[in-house]
């Protein structure tokens, strides 16, 4: 039985919920005002030329992508989304018109929107721990005192532990979910917050973990996943990343390792996997938001996760890493224009996953190969996963398409996760289940 590493947070678990609380104020008001006056514009290039540039006009500024995350990425008839800095708007404003380039601006002042995002956190009484709200975000060190508690009161279910630590020395947990039946059960890895921003992705790892404990008792799919899985559910995986969002930058992305020659710090822990590492969809300069870092595996916190997938290969199934924002449900491969060799298992798994999705509320999802669906990259989570043997390896893009970006209301908390539920679910159903296809050279990539 594996057993918890009582680092640091153990001691935070110890405080008054009202110390913890009144330093979550403390860590928002650090960036209070900071995006007063900020815009995000949306931008539509409509041909190579109108592409070409405002790919000049970006790289003249310094401009946060939202999407694409690089300006190597732009394309024509699709969508940009970028962030600038109250100095910059008008500079890029009348950039845009004299091009006569279609944009929009659809976040006007980015304060009002980071603090409508989170207004339920002070609308609301802070509830008791055994109260946990689940539809307001969460700080790490929430996070991470849930985990604890969770552990201690469903440990029947629940068994949680570090794998390690990150680059400023936080303790990676992960939760074992699932019956201790059976010593070699299939297992399904999930991990969210490897980008720092996308708020919404912890969240639904800690809805996950409530909503399977409570569907145990009388769900009879659920008792089934349980009995005959393992999930291995990681909430916040870039954990000083997730941090930083919280204290300094709410739009922060990378991890926080720092770089020898350069101030700026940070990797994208996703494009830090060693497949095809720092080719097509990847930057090697340190400043760039899809930095691939000094060599593969370079960040301790890849390198843990890494390390555990490996040990646990001849289990682990499948692997879903929750990412936001676009709706879309990815596949490998990543780095290539090419198709799986379990192709139909696979792209049958995304369709019921869709529809189950689809059936809460009518939330249209894209699914399909990461390069062909949303844009090529190498170093990716799920192409590493999948060339190590894990047949199903998936990365959601939750809610929205764009309307509020990475500023997901928490009034839309409970639905998104709801139906991503529901997509998880189909998944994990689904490997009990054999797909009958050749995959007898499995994988080639």
């Amino acid at each position: 039985m594996m057993t918890v590493d009582f680092g640091w947070p153990f001691r935070l678990f110890l405080l008054p919920s009202a110390i913890i609380f009144s330093a979550v104020l403390c860590a928002h008001s650090l960036y209070k005002n900071r995006y007063a006056g900020d815009q995000v514009f949306r931008i539509n290039p409509s041909n190579n030329e109108e592409v070409g540039t405002l790919k000049t006009i970006l790289e003249s500024m310094k401009v946060d992508l939202w999407q694409p995350n690089s300006v190597s990425l732009i394309g024509w008839n699709a969508t940009v989304d970028v962030h600038m800095k109250r100095r910059d708007t008008q500079r890029l404003h009348a950039a845009l018109k004299q091009e006569r380039i279609k944009y929009s601006v659809f976040i006007s002042n980015l304060q009002q929107e980071i603090e409508k995002q989170t207004r339920l956190r002070s609308s609301r009484k802070r509830r008791s721990e055994s109260q946990y709200d689940y539809e307001i975000y969460h700080s790490l060190e929430e996070i991470q005192r849930w985990m604890f508690e969770m552990n201690t009161t469903h440990s029947d279910l629940l068994n949680m532990f570090s794998i390690g630590k990150s680059y400023e020395g936080r303790p990676l947990y992960v939760l074992q979910l699932g019956k201790r039946s059976r010593a070699q059960k299939k297992a399904v890895w999930i991990d969210c917050g490897v980008h720092a921003r996308e708020w919404i992705g912890p969240a639904f790892c800690q809805w996950f973990v409530k909503e399977a404990l409570n569907l145990y008792r009388y769900d009879t799919a659920m008792r089934r996943l349980l009995n005959q899985l393992n999930f291995y559910i990681m909430p916040v995986f870039n954990v000083d990343g997730y941090h930083f969002s919280w204290t300094t930058d709410r739009f922060w992305r990378k991890t926080r390792s720092k770089n020898g020659k350069f101030h700026c710090r940070g990797v994208d822990a996703n494009r830090n996997w060693k497949v095809k590492w720092c080719e097509e969809g990847a930057s090697s300069h340190p400043c760039d938001d899809t930095y691939c870092g000094p060599n593969p595996k370079s960040e301790p916190e890849v390198r843990a996760v890494v390390k555990f997938l490996r040990k646990h290969k001849k289990r682990v199934k499948a692997y879903i890493s929750v990412h936001a924002y676009a709706q879309m449900l990815l596949y490998p491969y990543s780095y290539k224009y090419a198709a799986i060799p379990n192709f139909n298992c696979v792209e049958s798994a995304a369709h019921n996953a869709v529809k189950a999705l689809y059936s809460a509320y009518g939330v249209k999802y894209r699914y399909g190969p990461a390069s062909t669906t949303l844009y090529v990259s190498s170093g990716s989570s799920i192409d590493w996963a999948y060339r190590n043997g894990i047949p199903y390896a998936f990365a959601f893009e939750l809610r929205d398409t764009g309307y509020f970006g990475f500023l997901l209301p928490e009034t839309l908390i409970n639905p998104t996760c709801n139906e991503t539920m529901r997509a998880v679910k189909a998944i994990a159903l689904g490997l009990l289940k054999k797909c009958h296809t050749d995959t007898d050279a499995f994988p080639y990539i």
